[in-house]
């Protein structure tokens, strides 16, 4: 495990920590929280009842009698009335914009059947405008009480939804984010037709006649992403930004209502990243943003110079990692496994980026001091991009601690599990994935594989490696109590468990949630427990977590969310 960071602080009294800068006794705290359980996630006193804030830090923490004797005229106290106080959440791995945006189209994840989705679409497009794209996301075929009929491997085809929407195009997102659903208009407008070849990395998905039947897999997505993106952009500049702002200001609004005071941004162009510089410096961004980098590597090159930003605009901003995409996922059957899958013999997923672009990537990272952040399900897609950072590692003889990470690690071959400890790479996993997609991962890829290296949080754990946690939304609810209670449960809806024995601790799921999500950010020395001199970056939760009986678990709400000292949410 990793060892607490050191931290300037001193002790005042028996039970309570003071941080002193200088060593001189600061001023009254601003706030204070008294009369609660505080776990500190911070090894050198794991709990204490009360914390005092002092600006945007942590100021003291211990008991409520030494905490009260910082309480001044102008302190704003919180009585916890003995609920729980612990760091902010760290969401290690979703995505900004798309969470923002997926707030503003139709949300399909509650849907029990295709039948209910082709009933929200159809009134979409009563209220739409001529020629308006109607759009969607969140479907996952396997979750739903029956398979559309027709269908081709349980997939729908377009027809319904084409006629229904004859004149608007329909473009719907699986929950994964690596396939989409679309009507005819959509692909007339794609010039798609029976001839279509599919793209490298990709695959039009068509039926036992050759035509398409309207599902785009992985970089076949990218045929239609285009000519959307061509009707985007007849949009005017005004209209494009109140969009952005609007995303930004709706997926802020969610984390802060879920615990989150920073999320790590996997994947986010350079030009929105000048949207959040210009937010940052105006101080307007409502939660610490940590982005991952996704562009091409003919764009990064010339720009990551100017684009490496640490602790931007008071440590609301932070841009140090490169993303790359090396597969699709599991439940699109897009994840590249190094043996067939069981219910699609005929196939192995999907490699979506090639080898030596990702080697150049590597190049990149190292040679701008940027972390490299893989997303790779399948084991043969964990195993090459091992391979890739093995190489690149040994081509770095300085030994700097990189931390270079695999973003999902979900399906390991065991001969690969003790790598990433041996090289250093950190394990970013989503908790809730292995609880959403357990009841058909086994049918994917079957009981041995699963039982051997699928969501092998344990196994990593106990190799040495660095597992953080997250909730990949908007592909999941942003939610982290849900996470957590996946993390510790492994409990399925059926009330079943997914081979419990891979299962976290209760205290490891805070960890992979707080300090080791800093860890894997290079910042566990300013954030991720609550240590005098860190960040107060706090969350009050309604339950003691660490306690109830865990079927209560669910049932968590946040009651504060506290960001640079200043409360930012209250339920």
């Amino acid at each position: 495990m990793l060892k607490q960071a050191t931290i300037v602080a001193a002790v005042l009294t028996v039970g309570v920590m003071l941080f002193t800068g200088c060593g001189t006794r600061p001023a009254t705290a601003d706030l204070v929280f008294v009369n609660g359980k505080v776990v500190t996630v911070d090894e050198s006193t794991p709990q204490a009842q009360a914390v005092a804030v002092h600006g945007d830090t942590i100021m003291a923490v211990g008991s409520d009698e030494t905490i009260r004797a910082l309480i001044g005229d102008n302190t704003t106290v919180i009585d916890l009335d003995g609920r729980l106080l612990i760091p902010g959440f760290i969401d290690s791995h979703a995505h900004f914009m798309s969470l923002g945006k997926s707030l503003m189209r139709l949300r399909l994840a509650p849907a029990r059947d295709y039948d209910e989705i082709v009933a929200m679409v159809r009134d979409a497009v009563g209220k739409a405008q001529p020629g308006e794209w109607i759009l969607g996301r969140g479907w996952h075929q396997e979750k739903w009480d029956r398979a559309p009929q027709p269908n081709i491997d349980g997939l729908p085809t377009h027809r319904t939804l084409s006629e229904i929407s004859p004149d608007n195009p329909v473009v719907l997102t699986h929950a994964s984010g690596h396939a989409m659903l679309v009507n005819a208009k959509a692909m007339e407008l794609a010039g798609i037709t029976r001839d279509t070849p599919d793209p490298e990395g990709g695959e039009l998905v068509r039926d036992t006649d050759g035509n398409p039947i309207g599902v785009f897999r992985e970089n076949a997505e990218d045929l239609i992403s285009i000519v959307y993106d061509q009707y985007q952009a007849a949009r005017t500049p005004e209209q494009i930004r109140a969009e952005e702002l609007r995303a930004i200001e709706l997926a802020t609004r969610e984390c802060l209502s879920k615990g989150i005071t920073t999320f790590c941004d996997a994947a986010t162009p350079l030009d929105t990243v000048d949207i959040f510089r210009e937010l940052a410096d105006r101080g307007q961004l409502g939660l610490r943003l940590w982005v991952m980098a996704c562009d091409s590597n003919h764009i990064l090159e010339p720009r990551l110079p100017d684009y490496r930003l640490i602790g931007y605009g008071g440590n609301f901003l932070t841009v140090r990692a490169i993303k790359r995409v090396f597969d699709g996922a599991l439940g699109s059957h897009g994840a590249w496994l190094l043996e067939p899958y069981d219910d699609l013999p005929t196939s192995t997923g999907l490699n979506t980026e090639t080898i030596p672009a990702m080697k150049e990537t590597a190049r990149l990272a190292l040679a701008n001091g940027f972390q490299f952040c893989t997303h790779a399900i399948g084991d043969r897609a964990n195993r090459e991009v091992l391979n890739i950072y093995e190489e690149a590692l040994r081509s770095h003889p300085q030994g700097e601690d990189l931390r270079w990470r695999i973003e999902h690690a979900q399906h390991l071959h065991p001969d690969d599990i003790p790598r990433f400890r041996q090289l250093g790479v950190i394990a970013s996993m989503q908790g809730v994935h292995c609880t959403s997609d357990g009841p058909w991962v086994p049918k994917r890829i079957g009981d041995r594989r699963a039982a051997d290296g699928a969501y092998v949080w344990r196994k990593l754990l106990q190799s040495g490696a660095v597992v953080v946690n997250g909730t990949d939304a908007p592909v999941e609810d942003v939610d982290p109590i849900a996470c957590f209670y996946a993390s510790v449960t492994r409990r399925l809806p059926d009330g079943s468990r997914f081979y419990p024995d891979q299962g976290m601790t209760r205290e490891e799921a805070l960890r992979s949630y707080t300090l080791d999500g800093a860890y894997a950010m290079f910042e566990e020395g300013l954030k991720g427990s609550i240590t005098p001199g860190k960040l107060a970056d706090l969350v009050v939760l309604s339950q003691d977590i660490m306690t109830i009986p865990e079927e209560e678990i669910p049932a968590t709400k946040v009651a504060y969310t506290v960001v640079g000292g200043k409360v930012a949410y209250e339920r």
